[in-house]
């Protein structure tokens, strides 16, 4: 589909040579012989607008291309103009781009922007709250992170490693409040979900250190 991704990068610069097309039939020919034309731009502009290139920016992520990435969104103007549910998708890209390159405010913004936009997957609406709640654990505010981390176990998130790093980091906010059987629970939970990353993997050890002297 190399020709379609082609057609969306391009799309609003051929709409607006359909246009000029148009407008130059309609001069010398008259409106109905221009008419096709006039539609196809409107179809064109208005597509561009409402949906937008997102689907561009598949491949630049699959291949770890921030940048390219980053190219994809700046095409989108006005992304208030979006398609709610596009729009939402656009500012969770957003997030987690800035995300990679740790500007954690802007990170915030953009995830909590989505969110009141309503996700348009279960899935993303929990790894949009679990980032928002590692957010503010590495700001130093326990209750929001507590309250966002649960919030995105109850969503679901969509990947294993995801779930178990939400499972330890509620264990570990268990064992700071000394609630050690809930912290084992959860220290559980984080061991079931069989996570292979090793950022997770040394977290396990480390707290495994920990967790079998906790009465509990």
């Amino acid at each position: 589909m190399n020709w379609f991704n082609t057609f969306i990068r391009y799309r609003f610069w051929i709409s607006i040579a359909i246009l000029i097309l148009a407008v130059v039939v309609n001069i010398t020919s008259g409106f109905w012989p221009s008419f096709i034309l006039y539609l196809a731009a409107a179809i064109m502009l208005f597509t561009h607008f409402f949906f937008g290139p997102l689907r561009l920016i598949q491949d630049h992520l699959e291949a770890g291309d921030i940048e390219g990435a980053k190219k994809v969104l700046d095409m989108i103007w006005f992304p208030n103009l979006l398609y709610k549910p596009v729009q939402s998708v656009y500012y969770t890209l957003k997030g987690n781009i800035a995300m990679m390159e740790q500007d954690f405010d802007s990170a915030e913004k953009h995830m909590k922007k989505s969110l009141d936009l309503g996700v348009p997957m279960k899935e993303a609406e929990g790894a949009n709250k679990l980032q928002l709640g590692m957010m503010a654990l590495q700001k130093g505010d326990m209750k929001q992170g507590e309250s966002l981390i649960r919030a995105a176990l109850k969503a679901g998130i969509p990947d294993k490693e995801s779930a178990a790093l939400a499972y330890l980091q509620m264990c570990q906010i268990m064992m700071q409040k000394r609630e050690f059987r809930a912290a084992k629970d959860y220290f559980r939970r984080a061991k079931a979900e069989k996570p292979t990353q090793k950022q997770v993997l040394d977290q396990i050890k480390q707290i495994e250190k920990y967790i079998s002297r906790m009465p509990g």
